[in-house]
């Protein structure tokens, strides 16, 4: 469905996209850098409005979101298109397709919210592909989620525009925000993008209120040093706090890079405790079966106060937010 845009502004002849950080000047005709958005007589044009390519119902832990209603469902929704070209990327049949010749479903922002409710959701979340991509549509049926008590969720790479950000944030209760890397080299070359629209809005999300999580995937040979690490760690402690979760997520060879090989268990392992030791509070390891580093743990008595076993999600050892053994705050929203 097409549905005229709500940030953009007109150069001469061309027309700015103002959704995200590339700021696309767009000619008559054309479509921006996503292939969602479209100059036509005169005005910008979402082509993927309600346009769904996958809908599934998802335990929140898979966003990954652990400290955010955890053991709860959240219906996901995806579309097609990306404002980046990551050369690994595991949905990239859909980040890079184009919507005239991917098939859609259309659902309606009234009928999205309707099936998270008919089937036990806590929360309705736009992933798979980049969320910002169809701004109009999460917009609209992120007020209509508020209405009926579901929480709003945006898995997303974080290159949004101020702008955007701005009109979004009141309606976003979390997100989990892809950090691919700290340097300019490793966001150039293999997601044709930069680092520095990431960290500026992972830091104002976290000003805003919303709820973040923080995930990293570690590619052998490219964002796996020591260096790299810590410059990430360093970010974090030092710009939003050491009790914003942070998961380091294991990589396999995909998409445009298949030579390389997945991230060793010992990388993710070292990461962790590289992020432990500078006081990081809650620090999870991902798709690396067979460890107890998906566990939350009482910073103050170290017992775990949530045990994750794949998406069973054991929510025992806390009591009303807290621990149930030493009475400690554990940093997790919950009903």
């Amino acid at each position: 469905m097409r549905k005229e845009a709500i940030l953009y502004e007109g150069v001469d002849d061309r027309l700015r996209c103002l959704v995200c950080n590339r700021k696309c000047l767009i000619p008559e005709g054309g479509r921006g850098y996503c292939l969602t958005r479209e100059n036509s007589d005169g005005r910008i044009y979402s082509l993927t409005y309600g346009e769904v390519s996958s809908a599934a119902v998802d335990s929140i832990e898979k966003k990954p979101l652990f400290h955010f209603h955890p053991g709860t469902l959240a219906y996901s929704l995806g579309s097609v298109g990306c404002n980046f070209r990551c050369r690994y990327c595991q949905n990239w049949s859909i980040s890079q397709a184009r919507i005239d010749e991917f098939p859609t479903r259309y659902i309606s922002p009234e009928e999205a919210v309707e099936n998270a409710l008919s089937a036990s959701c806590r929360s309705i979340a736009w992933t798979y592909n980049e969320p910002t991509m169809w701004l109009e549509y999460t917009l609209d049926s992120a007020e209509l989620a508020r209405e009926e008590g579901l929480s709003t969720v945006y898995v997303t790479n974080g290159y949004m525009s101020r702008e955007a950000l701005d009109i979004l944030g009141p309606l976003l209760d979390a997100a989990n925000v892809d950090l691919k890397g700290m340097s300019e080299t490793f966001y150039r070359e293999l997601c044709d993008a930069k680092p520095g629209p990431v960290l500026e809005n992972i830091i104002r999300m976290h000003d805003m209120g919303i709820h973040i999580e923080v995930t990293n995937l570690l590619i052998p040979g490219y964002n796996d040093s020591d260096d790299d690490i810590m410059a990430l760690i360093n970010f974090m402690v030092s710009e939003v706090g050491v009790r914003v979760p942070l998961h380091f997520t294991r990589f396999f060879p995909h998409y445009r890079m298949q030579d390389v090989p997945p991230t060793g268990a010992d990388r993710l392992m070292r990461a962790r405790d590289l992020a432990l030791e500078a006081g990081m509070k809650y620090v999870y390891v991902g798709n690396l079966p067979g460890t107890d580093a998906e566990n939350t743990y009482c910073p103050s008595c170290g017992e775990v106060v949530i045990r994750r076993n794949g998406y069973i999600t054991d929510t025992s050892g806390l009591a009303d937010g807290r621990c149930r053994s030493c009475n400690s705050k554990i940093d997790v929203v919950t009903d």
